[in-house]
């Protein structure tokens, strides 16, 4: 009986070893299997992307394939070589497949197949031109009415402590939500459940949820899918707003009731998830660097010397069309810092990916590529002297005028930072966000004292299970005191 139980085991192990083996081939990229048959790398993969990917850069150079729990992933990590995935003009890579897997992993989510082109069809007007304007105007009011509002149950003067990311996410979700949701009740509500919901999404998404979290993530989806049912946000919203544009736009594809809702939510985690992590870590690097500080308010000085800015007014105009070198220096090495997109592609008919240094690798159909620009070129010492580094002057010419040159391999690169993706998928409404972020910022520093609890406190660490999904986020918190500026505005 032992033996034949043996035996039955060693064949399985013999199938599982045959039909998992993979050799490479003549042209491919240099593969690594890991040791554990079928699984491979994903168990260190799913641990530390980024560190597993730099050990195999290191290992194998800029291009190589790795075994992840049955699947074959090409990764590319030369960023003058991106192109060739992210303007692939031969129909050789898709990203819908995998998209649609995702959603349906996080959002219990199931679209047409044409669904994403449409989308961004629609999308792209609602953040340009006239549209972009009032959407700019419209978070410029909710932000500088959720900001005064926190200060109703105190005295204006009265120093307040709370954690610079709670600040950061609570005031530009709620504005955010304003918005473009445009639902004055439940914002508290919906924010709590949001927040539950984000911290456990990358172990949703990696069906890596233990049994209690499970229950946590279902409640919590549940809530926010009753209180972002089209019915319920119909009732107050206005007519061609951006929420009843999208309600029509779901409607038009034929989408039903129930997945109008969890559409919603994907809705309302993609606008609202960004903003605030972007905004701390900005805060964050600016409270332990005061040379940085003093950069920033100094460039805001020159505005407001120039420029009628009273809170009450809700006035963007003092924005509108600035220059504002400084501040998009530290906001583009912020980004550069703290954002991690994971840039997917399944490659959908045989190709022969040309590398920028002439050499041309085979890739098989059915394969997957992955390229991380949080490796390379974000953090790349070839690219940026002391790349883990924040030095707030780093995307300044010695002019103080923004640098956009720079070099790798002697070539200057297309793609320096690439915070909001790239190519045909590049972020629809990446110019509403840099305006958002600007608002918030500007906005914090003129009209409330801001400084840390602590000043010798440090910038938290990375939460490392966000790798490869947008802005990071803390494994902790940085305690900051604040309070409304006597005189409006000051700096």
């Amino acid at each position: 009986m032992l033996g034949t139980a043996f035996l039955l085991l060693n064949g399985l192990l013999i199938l599982l070893l045959l039909f998992t083996f993979r050799a490479r081939k003549k042209n491919e990229p240099p593969l690594d299997l890991g040791f554990i048959p079928w699984l491979g790398h994903a168990l260190e993969m799913r641990n530390d992307v980024t560190k597993f990917l730099a050990r195999m850069k290191d290992k194998h150079g800029d291009i190589f394939t790795v075994r992840v729990a049955g699947l074959y992933i090409t990764v590319l990590l030369d960023p003058h070589s991106f192109d060739d995935v992210l303007n692939d003009n031969t129909n050789s890579f898709d990203s819908t497949h995998i998209r649609g897997q995702l959603l349906k992993q996080i959002f219990n989510l199931q679209l047409p197949g044409n669904y994403p082109t449409s989308e961004r069809k629609w999308m792209e007007p609602h953040f340009q031109g006239l549209n972009l304007d009032r959407l700019n105007t419209s978070m410029n009011i909710h932000l500088t009415s959720v900001m005064l509002k926190s200060f109703e149950s105190c005295s204006p003067s009265e120093w307040r402590e709370e954690g610079l990311f709670e600040l950061c996410y609570s005031f530009l979700f709620r504005a955010g939500y304003l918005t473009l949701f445009e639902r004055k009740d439940d914002v508290a509500a919906i924010y709590e459940e949001f927040r539950k919901f984000d911290n456990l999404l990358p172990k949703l998404a990696r069906s890596s949820l233990k049994q209690e979290e499970k229950k946590m993530v279902a409640t919590s989806q549940e809530r926010l899918l009753e209180l972002l049912s089209p019915k319920c946000l119909n009732g107050e919203s206005e007519a061609n707003s951006w929420q009843q544009s999208y309600v029509q736009f779901l409607q038009q594809q034929g989408i039903d009731v129930d997945m109008q809702k969890k559409a919603h939510l994907l809705q309302l985690w993609t606008t609202q998830c960004n903003a605030g992590p972007a905004a701390f870590w900005l805060l964050s690097f600016l409270l332990t660097h005061p040379e940085a500080m003093e950069a920033a308010k100094s460039e805001i000085r020159d505005l407001l010397s120039l420029q009628d800015t009273s809170l009450q007014r809700h006035h963007l105009n003092w924005l509108e069309g600035a220059s504002t070198p400084v501040f998009d220096s530290i906001l583009n090495e912020t980004l550069r810092l703290t954002t991690s997109v994971s840039i997917r592609r399944e490659v959908v008919q045989d190709k022969i990916l040309r590398m920028a240094n002439g050499k041309e690798y085979r890739l098989r159909r059915g394969d997957r590529v992955l390229l991380f620009p949080f490796l390379s070129p974000q953090m790349d010492p070839e690219i940026y002297e002391e790349p883990e580094m924040f030095k707030h002057d780093r995307f300044l010419n010695k002019d103080k005028m923004v640098k956009k040159e720079f070099f790798k391999d002697g070539k200057q690169l297309k793609d320096y930072i690439l915070p909001w993706g790239a190519g045909k998928s590049i972020c629809v409404g990446r110019k509403f966000a840099v305006t958002t972020i600007k608002q918030f910022v500007f906005l914090l520093l003129t009209h409330f004292d801001l400084e840390l609890c602590n000043p010798d406190t440090k910038v938290p660490p990375f939460n490392r299970s966000r790798f490869g999904f947008g802005m990071l986020q803390p494994d902790g918190d940085l305690q900051v005191r604040f309070r409304l500026k006597r005189t409006q505005p000051e700096m």
